[in-house]
């Protein structure tokens, strides 16, 4: 299974934290590296170690619901077992948060044909074991020694607080020959009454330290305790969860945008609010006709379903009447329903994906079984109150995965739908964006991605601009007249037959009124005024933005001349250009580079008196030089084999690999004097050294091939807008928005929507006298966070996102990158401005490139960018 961007990213953040980590000792300086040299998936937040158990790493890596975080567990007991543990057959606790979990994740890992397990079965060559850790008597020594073995159980199994009768810490004759290899036991381990270490499971984890992946277990990490440190003895610890707690260390963090721009999940939310419960059934069951319609035109099967939230049994709307109410008012026929509540299972057993299954509206309560996932979801109706945050969380989540990871061809079918009970559209819309928030999204994310539609049973859904009415409910009517003149023009009272009043507001409040209407509503009922009048107002600037009406917004791209053909100027492109041989280059590796000596101590081998090779665990320590190294079949070929199995690259041929690590190794023997053991001890620490020395080659390789394909006299460099760069008129995946008191004009997805600007400094600044320029037609805050909607340049290891791209009202491009004056004559500034000024003078004049600073010469940042337009 080919992994997304961001996993690959996060699995990357990973391996250098646990590397760092291996090199130093210490977690919280390899974390703070790890996430500042983050471009994408930085959550902030500073390392703090487990309280008792502060030498073992741990870190969460956030991903939202759909997200993927199963694969990314399975790619991470190969990465934890190079880079951190440095054992070619790691021990890995996999734990889960329920046994419905740890039934399916042991299923899906043992299936050879499962994308999971295939995971494992290419990292370890097939030599992977997997156990539910209610089989745990039936691991043998062989399993963990010759395998990676993958234990799955819950944290429920490893409670501590009373060992007795919990069978993992219970004596098990059938676990001796784990322990009988030792000829001297480590401290630490529990004991029997009379003194003797038991041979239990617990005590076999402690001396295996295993890896421990957590996923979504919440309280596993941060409830792990000094007696868990004793007992099970982890060495690392990896969680995997969409919500973390405030002490989880995030190391990288996914944004729901990123899912949909991976397209792993359906976004955004089409929200439609009904006054009853059976008008809230009939239009998601008009949604469902629209889409099964639309899904005949797609290539893959889908077969869209309606997942129905039914009220409890004592209220009107329950599943029962429910079920009936479909039956009699709007003729579905029985064997297409399948209700799914504690007493009724009538999804057990069915494959949902399977063509011949006719299943087309689950109903359920509160939640369905954990692990219940089904892509064809699409319509989620809630005729409950959507206030209620675990269960309304977990039914959302089963509309959002999109079907086969990949994006539709019909834009119907890459959005969700929710149809709610609730009279009060804005209150709906923003619980529904608190309960998105519950599940992993910023909360302007969140809000960014729910649209707002009617339902046209004839014609289909079509986009609503037109922004919803704003109801309050008021115990007496308010004092109009003291409103301004301004508000008593969109604020209409109508009186209520209590007594009291309820306050309609269909036109959106001008912010800096909005305060003078909330300070009519009761104390206690303020913050959430403020959410929905918020809510209308950025709802209808967004449908009033130049995206909105598809204005065009295309950007010219640097293109080079290849044997004829032009293509996109791209940092791969200059290696090849550069005629990328790793053979070329030196294959030494200084002492500073590498080091075969270590001062740990390691396993020590002896024989018994039965004259059986055993092995004695003298130090607790993580860093354990794996006992496959000191065997005697080791010569320089099966060392350099193995070395390749770690150092592979793409863009490194495999017979180049072979030769390039050979050459180091006779290297290290003959010049440097270190013995082919003490190599094989090191053998990871030596693979992470080549596969450095090999990226510093790299970059050296792409720095000559970008500056002779660019800059040289006869470069064929060309600015094309057959290759340009369309910003999309449907997407702004910005996951935090600016929320300043200037309000800006011109920008290109809406004025409320400037993403990832900061409320004041030099950028903010930059931005505003953009924003103020009368040459200006509309301009866009360029998003570095997502290079699928955002306008790039090539650099020679990477590239460059300018932080301001502007539509001049001419039709000429400005794109201005802003810098402090303490940065401009940094070398990477330096490229920056160079291939500004080279896609520039390509453009033909179609394209103006600036790099500002907040005084040229005695002209500030407004009027530099208004020279460079004239």
């Amino acid at each position: 299974m080919q992994l997304k961007q961001y996993q690959q990213q996060a699995l990357s953040a990973l391996q250098d934290f646990l590397e760092t980590t291996r090199e130093t000792g210490d977690a919280s300086a390899a974390f703070e590296t790890a996430t500042q040299s983050l471009s994408l998936g930085r959550y902030g937040g500073e390392y703090r170690p487990l309280q008792d158990l502060a030498a073992t790493p741990y870190v969460c890596i956030r991903i939202p619901t759909g997200g993927g975080k199963t694969i990314l567990g399975a790619h991470s007991v190969k990465l934890a077992g190079a880079s951190f543990l440095e054992r070619d057959f790691p021990v890995a606790l996999w734990l889960v948060p329920s046994n419905t979990i740890r039934k399916q994740t042991v299923e899906a890992l043992k299936n050879p044909a499962h994308p999971y397990r295939q995971v494992l079965d290419d990292a370890f060559e097939g030599r992977v074991r997997v156990f539910d850790i209610a089989d745990f008597p039936h691991i043998r020594p062989t399993d963990m020694l010759e395998a990676a073995c993958i234990v799955v159980g819950t944290i429920q199994t490893l409670r501590v607080e009373k060992t007795e009768g919990r069978k993992v810490y219970d004596h098990h004759e059938a676990l001796e020959p784990h322990f009988v290899r030792f000829s001297r036991l480590p401290a630490g381990l529990e004991h029997d009454d009379v003194g003797n270490p038991k041979f239990s499971f617990a005590n076999l984890l402690h001396l295996h330290r295993p890896l421990m992946i957590v996923d979504e277990a919440h309280n596993a990490v941060t409830g792990l305790t000094r007696e868990v440190q004793t007992r099970i003895n982890p060495a690392c610890i990896i969680e995997f969860t969409a919500t973390p707690k405030s002490r989880s260390n995030v190391l990288f963090s996914v944004s729901a945008t990123a899912l949909k721009d991976e397209e792993m999940i359906k976004l955004p939310i089409v929200l439609t609010a009904h006054k009853s419960w059976q008008a809230a059934v009939n239009g998601a069951l008009a949604e469902r006709t629209r889409l099964v319609e639309t899904a005949r035109s797609e290539s893959d099967y889908i077969r869209p379903i309606v997942l129905f939230q039914a009220q409890n049994k004592d209220q009107e709307a329950s599943a029962e009447t429910l079920k009936q109410h479909l039956i009699d008012s709007e003729q579905i026929p029985a064997d297409r329903i399948a209700v799914v509540t504690g007493d009724q299972r009538e999804l057990d057993g069915l494959d949902l994906f399977d063509p011949n299954c006719s299943i087309e509206y689950v109903i359920t309560v509160q939640a369905l079984k954990e692990g219940w996932d089904c892509s064809f979801a699409y319509v989620f109706c809630s005729l409950a109150n959507i206030r209620s945050r675990t269960d309304v969380e977990q039914l959302l989540g089963r509309v959002l995965r999109m079907p086969y990871a990949r994006r539709r061809s019909q834009q119907a079918l890459n959005r969700a739908y929710a149809h709610v009970c609730e009279p009060n559209f804005i209150e709906a819309a923003v619980h529904l964006r608190d309960r998105l928030v519950d599940m992993g999204f910023e909360a302007e994310e969140a809000e960014d991605n729910i649209e707002t539609h009617g339902l046209d049973l004839d014609h289909g859904t079509e986009p609503d601009p037109t922004p919803a009415p704003v109801t309050f409910q008021l115990e007496t009517a308010p004092a109009i007249t003291d409103l301004p003149e301004s508000l008593r023009e969109i604020v209409r009272v109508e009186d209520t037959p209590e007594g009291g009043a309820t306050l309609v507001i269909e036109t959106p409040v001008p912010e800096a009124d909005q305060e003078a209407l909330v300070a009519l509503m009761p104390e206690a009922t303020r913050d959430e005024a403020r959410q929905q009048l918020e809510f209308q107002r950025h709802h209808a600037e967004k449908h009033d933005s130049p995206a909105a009406r598809q204005a065009p917004f295309t950007v010219p791209q640097l293109c080079l001349a290849v044997q004829g053909t032009l293509e996109l100027a791209e940092p791969e492109l200059f290696l090849d250009l550069g005629g990328w041989n790793l053979l070329d280059y030196p294959a030494t590796l200084s002492p500073d580079e590498f080091k075969a000596e270590e001062s740990h101590q390691s396993f020590s081998l002896d024989v018994s008196d039965e004259e059986k090779v055993v092995y004695n665990h003298i130090s607790d320590e993580i860093r354990q030089p794996e006992l496959g190294g000191l065997h005697s079949h080791w010569d320089e070929k099966v060392l350099n084999r193995w070395l390749d199995r770690q150092c592979r690259a793409a863009d490194v041929p495999q017979t180049q690999m072979l030769e390039f690590i050979r050459r180091v190794i006779t290297d290290l023997m003959d010049h440097r004097g270190i013995e082919l053991a003490a190599l094989v001890r090191a053998k990871y620490r030596l693979a992470k050294a080549i596969t450095r020395k090999i990226s510093d080659h790299r970059k050296q390789a792409r720095d000559r091939g970008y500056q002779a394909s660019l800059f040289a006299e006869d470069a064929p460099v060309e600015v094309s807008f057959d290759y340009g760069f369309h910003f999309p008129s449907d997407t702004y995946p910005a996951t935090r928005f600016y929320r300043g008191s200037y309000r800006f004009q011109k920008h290109y997805y809406g004025n409320h929507r400037v993403g990832d600007l900061n409320n004041s400094g030099e950028e903010f600044e930059c931005a505003r006298a953009l924003d103020m320029q009368q040459d200006v037609k509309y301009w866009v805050r360029n998003l570095d966070s997502h290079p699928q909607a955002a306008f790039r340049l090539p650099l020679a290891r990477g590239w460059f996102y300018p932080d301001f791209v502007a539509m001049l009202e001419d039709g000429r491009i400005l794109v201005v990158e802003y810098k402090g004056e303490q940065l401009v004559e940094k070398s990477s500034e330096k490229q920056k401005a160079n291939v500004g000024a080279l896609w520039e003078e390509k453009s033909g004049g179609k394209g103006l490139f600036l790099m500002a600073v907040h005084d040229q010469n005695g002209l500030n940042v407004f009027d530099q960018i208004k020279n460079k337009i004239s």
